[in-house]
């Protein structure tokens, strides 16, 4: 039976606090009316016997501790569903706002879920082609993987973001069974319009579901945007059997609300103020993507976060790294020289790499080729380094040739443009291709085989 509670006990910044509930649940969405017939709705997030802490979606201002009627639903958070979804926009607690009207449900989803069992869990496996070098040569994403971007304030991660959605393809998959929920938590009002436009203009938002949360909105709903986004994601992975990929920016905003939402209710803040459960927190949802047994679709991740200070030892990047199956950092010295994607090569990587690429997958030179590409960048660094303290004059000619290979490899492998879309063939011969700036015998990490068949020196000269 549905009950009506009129007046409040108290009201504390987005929080308001009612006693005498009977049977609460915890995340039960409420109802509020408001003085002039205003609707608003709230969460129940603590409990201590009849008495609740229901937290105000749209804000307490203009409430009443009088006069305001709150009606507990008895439902959680619950997200409508159908395949309508597929090309609309919705704001950050799944209401569109695309002027296209409302969803017609199949169905109402808890947005909460929960993570894959281990147990129902299908090692991930085939690759997904991003058209991006960088990527899908050293650090490629696979099916069904957690693989976050590390990036920082100011730089272009927004535009990769966009890329990623506009180019992402999964082998096997048609344009019928493969999409993309993007999710954008805190972000102001020209960078939504950017996200919006740059999917209308290259006609993939057909494909898209979008989930908008921007700067001024509550941050109790950038707290359940992500949640709504792979509930989404679920419904069309493993109701529909689609192939997902999930697009998540920027995580630390998320965490920012996380944390704000915490010290509201006089939580014991963590590291640099945090939240203690930010870890289960963040593992509540990166631990959603993956493939189930029995179900024909996956959900894969790529969460993007801004690093405060370009620190990667901040709490965020910090856990994420520990619950995501490695991680691709952007690398401010590389952006200031204008190279896009800015991508640091040696602290980026991909765990799951190693079971997605080769014969049957990429090709079969593409595992030799990325660890000879790792290590004779790693050889760059030591002569830049070498060269920074003796001159690039004086260094032998073996340095020499590693400074050039590490021009070439930054100003044509790693950058390439915004609407560049390299398929992995031309980005493996790009790599072999730019290896011939170093002689045959420093390739220690490729067979005599791969060598004979891929490494043309003469040719490559002669372009």
């Amino acid at each position: 039976m549905i009950k009506e509670y009129i007046g409040l006990n108290e009201i504390s910044g987005s929080l308001a606090v009612l006693d005498g509930v009977k049977n609460p649940g915890y995340e039960e969405v409420v109802e509020f009316s408001v003085a002039g017939g205003e609707k608003r709705k709230g969460r129940i997030i603590q409990i201590d016997g009849e008495r609740v802490v229901v937290q105000v979606f749209e804000g307490t201002k203009g409430l009443s501790l009088k006069n305001t009627s709150v009606i507990p639903t008895g439902r959680p958070m619950e997200l409508k569903l159908s395949e309508e979804i597929l090309g609309r926009v919705f704001d950050g607690a799944g209401r569109p706002i695309d002027g296209l009207g409302e969803i017609y449900p199949e169905f109402s989803r808890d947005i909460n879920g929960s993570a894959i069992n281990p147990v129902s869990r299908i090692y991930p496996r085939n690759y997904i082609s991003t058209g991006i070098s960088s990527i899908d040569a050293l650090s490629t994403l696979i099916r069904g993987q957690k693989l976050p971007i590390f990036s920082g304030y100011g730089m272009k991660h927004n535009e990769l973001a966009v890329q990623i959605v506009r180019q992402a393809k999964i082998t096997g998959a048609s344009s019928d069974n493969f999409a993309v929920v993007f999710a954008a938590m805190g972000v102001k009002n020209d960078v939504a319009d950017y996200f919006r436009r740059s999917f209308e203009e290259s006609g993939v938002l057909s494909r898209v579901v979008m989930f908008l949360n921007l700067s001024d909105d509550p941050i109790i709903e950038r707290t359940i945007t992500p949640r709504c986004a792979l509930t989404a994601a679920e419904y069309l992975a493993f109701d529909k059997g689609m192939h997902i990929l999930v697009v998540m920016t920027d995580m630390s905003a998320y965490c920012e609300a996380l944390r704000e939402f915490s010290s509201s209710k006089g939580e014991i803040p963590g590291r640099k103020g945090y939240p203690g459960y930010l870890y289960s927190d963040l593992a509540s949802l990166y631990e959603r993507a993956g493939m189930i047994k029995g179900k024909e679709g996956s959900v894969t991740q790529i969460p993007i976060l801004t690093m405060p200070n370009d620190d990667i030892t901040h709490p965020v990047p910090d856990l994420t790294g520990y619950i995501t199956e490695g991680q691709i950092v952007l690398d401010r010295s590389l952006d200031s020289v204008g190279i896009y994607p800015p991508v640091s090569i040696l602290p980026s990587l991909s765990r799951l790499m190693k079971d997605g690429i080769g014969e049957g997958f990429t090709r079969e030179d593409h595992a030799a080729l990325a660890n000879q590409l790792f290590s004779a960048y790693a050889k760059v660094q030591d002569a830049v380094s070498l060269a920074s303290v003796i001159g690039e004059d004086e260094l032998s000619d073996i340095d020499k040739k590693y400074l050039e290979f590490g021009k070439a490899f930054e100003n044509r492998f790693i950058k390439q443009g915004a609407a560049e879309n390299r398929s992995i063939e031309e980005t493996l011969d790009l790599g072999w291709e730019i290896l011939t700036l170093l002689p045959e015998s420093e390739l220690d990490r490729v067979s005599a085989e791969l060598i004979e068949k891929y490494y043309k020196p003469a040719l490559s000269r002669q372009k």
